[in-house]
């Protein structure tokens, strides 16, 4: 409620909103130069997958994302160790490095590790030079036979948990949860209570 003798309020706050309008005209043409750019950057890095290195599978931070994975920065040493592949010959190849991660559980790391296997086993190395192969290189056939990767690659598949039905029996139907539930709370209080009552009903029958 308004109190003493003051102005009404009536402000005017709505001049010249002509020239605050924000515009979007430019989103089709945006949209046709990110499409070219990204055409322009596949043709560059032939016959590299467009989507860029192989990255590890990791957990997300903290206690709220922690149960989710994503794409890492880049494989341990330790698992590139462990699938047998050169850390400096890992990013030559298309395999991401981070030197700074550590590998805390058993699970992650069997993981990444047959992750480097199976990219490491689809992997076509094409020779810098076409006349001078070298070891590790694929042969011509491969060579003839490789198309370049267009969007992601060993895409990382969440596991949803498996939810197993179980048919309604009369026993269940019987049980009741909130007595059970009460009755273990009385016992819990009064568990330290009946233990010293017993200790003491031993004690008396020994004299």
């Amino acid at each position: 409620m308004v109190k003493h003798n003051n102005v009404i309020p009536n402000g005017h706050f709505r001049k010249h909103w002509q020239n605050h309008v924000k515009t979007w005209f430019n989103q089709p043409a945006r949209k046709t130069r990110r499409r070219q750019a990204r055409q322009k950057k596949a043709v560059k890095i032939f016959p590299r997958p467009t989507a860029g290195p192989l990255r590890p599978i990791v957990h997300g931070q903290t206690l709220k994302y922690n149960m989710k994975v994503r794409d890492g920065r880049g494989f341990s040493l330790e698992e590139l160790k462990a699938a047998g592949i050169p850390k400096k010959l890992a990013p030559t190849i298309g395999i991401a490095v981070d030197h700074r991660r550590r590998n805390r559980s058993l699970e992650s790391l069997q993981a990444n590790v047959q992750r480097l296997k199976t990219y490491k086993a689809k992997l076509v190395v094409f020779p810098r030079r076409a006349r001078k192969v070298k070891a590790g290189d694929s042969t011509p056939e491969e060579l003839a036979n490789a198309t370049q990767v267009q969007g992601s690659y060993l895409p990382i598949v969440r596991e949803r948990p498996s939810v197993e039905l179980v048919k309604v029996t009369d026993e269940m139907k019987e049980f009741k949860a909130y007595y059970k539930l009460r009755l273990e709370r009385t016992n819990k209080r009064h568990y330290g209570a009946r233990l010293k009552k017993a200790a003491e009903a031993e004690k008396e029958e020994k004299k």
